[in-house]
C-alpha cells in the first residue's frame, strides 16, 4: 500500500501547486500550460491509485471491505461457490449439495424452484458479492449509482409500489383575531408509482476453454460485461426515459423538461464563459442554481456530458481565475460555486456549429440527486446456455435485472426539485 500512498500524496501535492496558480489569476501562458500539466498529473496519479486498490481489494462481498481483505458470512461463502461452480460446469455437472443448496434458496424467494427455468437454461440468483461487483463497474457510465448520489429503494419482488407523496409547498399559514375561526386547508395527498421494468445483458459467449480455465477470473470477467451492457442502458434511461407510457423509468432530462425550471444560456464575454450563444458562461451556473428553490439547494450538483465539462474547466472570471476548483480530497470530484461537478455522457454535448433551424440542447442539470429515486429488484438472475452454441464450443450467459427510477415529485403547484439550462444555436 505504500506506492497507493505515494501517488496520493503526489496528486495532493499536484492539486495544491495548481490551486496556487489558479488563485494567481491572469495566468501567463507559461503558467496556464504549467497549471494544465499538473491537473493532467493530478488525473494520472488518481487513476494509477485506484487501480492499485481496486487489485487489492479483489471481489467485494457482502458489502464490507476490511484494509484490502474481504468478509463474508459462511452461508454467502457457500451461495458464491456453488455459484461458480454453476458458472463454469452448469446445473447437472455440479455437485449436489451446491446444486441444491441454489435450488433451495430459489424456491425461498418464491420464484418457483428450478423449475422456472427448466434444463439445461435453468437460471439462478446471484450472490451478494457478484452483484456488488456489477454495481462498482455501473458507475463509470453514470453518477446514477454512485453511494449516496441517488436515492435507492431495493425490494424483495417486482410489484406496483406506490410511494406516498403530498404537495403543500403552495399553502401558508394565517393570521386570526381573537374569538375568529381558522380556515380549513387539508395537505394534498399523493403517491408515485413504480414499476419494474425488465432488462437483459444480451448474450454473452464464452469458450468452454476459458471456463476449464481455473486460473482465469471469470467471475470477474462476467461481472465486467454484464456491467457494461446494463450500465449503458440504464443510465440511458435513468436520463432521457419517457415513463412508463413507453415501458421505460422516466428520465431525469425528460421529467425536468415536463415539469421544472428551463433557463437558455446568455452566453458569455471574453472572461466569463464559453463562445457565445453556443457556450456557457458564469452567470449561467449562478442563474440556474437560482432558479431552484432553496429547500431543494442543500446537497445539489451540476451535471452535464464530459465534453462540456471539458469547456467547462476553461472558464475563467474578470480576474483570470477558473471557475472550476480541483478537489484536494482524494476521490472527490471538483465544484463550481461549492457544488459537485457529476459526469453523465447520456446528457446532450454543446452544440458548437450554428444550424437551421435552430437546435436547443439540455447540457447542464442542477439540483440534489437524492430526489431522484431509483428502484431496484434486488435478484437478479443469470442463465446458462450450454446447448445453443455446444458445437461452437462455447456456452452462453445472460443476465436479467429489474428497475425503475423518477423524480419525487408530488405533482402540480409543487416545486420541481431540478433545473435544467439549455443552449439554443
Amino acid at each position: 500500500m505504500q506506492d497507493n500512498r505515494r501517488l496520493r500524496e503526489e496528486r495532493g501535492e499536484a492539486l495544491r501547486e495548481a490551486k496556487k496558480l489558479s488563485d494567481k489569476g491572469n495566468l501567463t501562458s507559461a503558467e496556464e500550460r504549467k497549471f494544465n500539466a499538473l491537473i493532467a498529473e493530478a488525473a494520472s496519479k488518481k487513476e494509477q491509485y485506484e487501480e492499485i486498490e481496486n487489485r487489492g481489494l479483489g471481489v467485494i462481498r457482502g458489502g464490507q471491505i476490511d484494509g484490502g481483505t474481504t468478509r463474508e458470512t459462511s452461508k454467502e461463502k457457500e451461495h458464491r461457490q456453488a455459484f461458480t461452480s454453476y458458472l463454469r460446469m452448469g446445473p447437472n455437472m455440479m455437485p449436489q449439495d451446491q446444486r441444491s443448496l441454489l435450488e433451495k434458496e430459489y424456491r425461498d424467494m418464491g420464484s418457483g424452484g428450478q423449475g422456472a427455468y427448466p434444463g439445461a437454461t435453468s437460471g439462478f440468483f446471484v450472490p451478494v458479492g457478484f452483484i456488488n461487483q456489477i454495481i462498482e463497474a455501473m458507475k463509470y457510465y453514470g453518477p446514477f449509482f454512485d453511494h449516496g448520489v441517488c436515492e435507492l429503494m431495493e425490494t424483495e419482488t417486482g410489484a406496483p409500489l406506490p410511494l406516498p407523496s403530498d404537495n403543500d409547498t403552495n399553502v401558508i399559514g394565517e393570521r386570526i383575531g381573537e374569538g375568529q375561526q381558522v380556515t380549513t386547508a387539508d395537505v394534498g395527498l399523493g403517491q408515485i408509482m413504480f414499476g419494474s421494468f425488465k432488462y437483459s445483458s444480451k448474450m454473452v459467449k464464452v469458450s468452454l476453454e476459458l471456463l476449464q480455465d481455473s486460473a482465469f477470473d471469470f467471475e470477474s470477467y462476467l461481472a465486467k460485461k454484464f456491467a457494461q451492457r446494463l450500465g449503458r442502458i440504464l443510465v440511458s434511461d435513468f436520463t432521457s426515459g419517457l415513463g412508463s407510457a413507453s415501458s421505460q423509468p422516466m428520465g431525469i432530462i425528460t421529467s425536468t423538461v415536463n415539469n421544472g425550471t428551463l433557463i437558455t444560456a446568455i452566453g458569455s464575454s471574453p472572461n466569463d464563459g464559453i463562445g457565445a450563444a453556443n457556450g456557457l458562461g458564469s452567470d449561467d451556473f449562478i442563474n440556474l442554481e437560482h432558479s431552484v428553490d432553496p429547500l431543494y439547494r442543500p446537497g445539489g450538483s451540476f451535471m452535464a456530458h464530459d465534453s462540456t465539462w471539458k469547456a467547462v474547466r476553461k472558464i475563467k472570471d474578470k480576474y483570470g481565475r477558473p471557475l472550476w476548483q480541483p478537489s484536494l480530497v482524494a476521490g472527490e470530484p471538483g465544484t463550481i460555486g461549492g457544488y459537485k461537478m457529476l459526469v453523465n455522457n447520456s446528457m446532450d454535448t454543446l452544440q458548437v456549429t450554428p444550424s437551421s433551424p435552430v437546435v436547443t440542447r439540455n447540457v447542464l442539470l442542477f439540483g440534489d440527486l437524492r430526489n431522484y429515486i431509483i428502484r431496484r429488484v434486488k435478484e437478479m438472475t443469470v442463465l446458462r446456455l450450454a446447448e445453443r452454441y455446444a458445437d461452437f464450443g462455447q456456452v452462453g450467459f445472460l443476465a436479467f435485472a429489474r428497475y425503475d427510477a423518477q423524480p419525487a415529485f408530488g405533482g402540480t403547484g409543487q416545486q420541481f426539485p431540478f433545473a435544467i439550462c439549455q443552449t439554443v444555436y
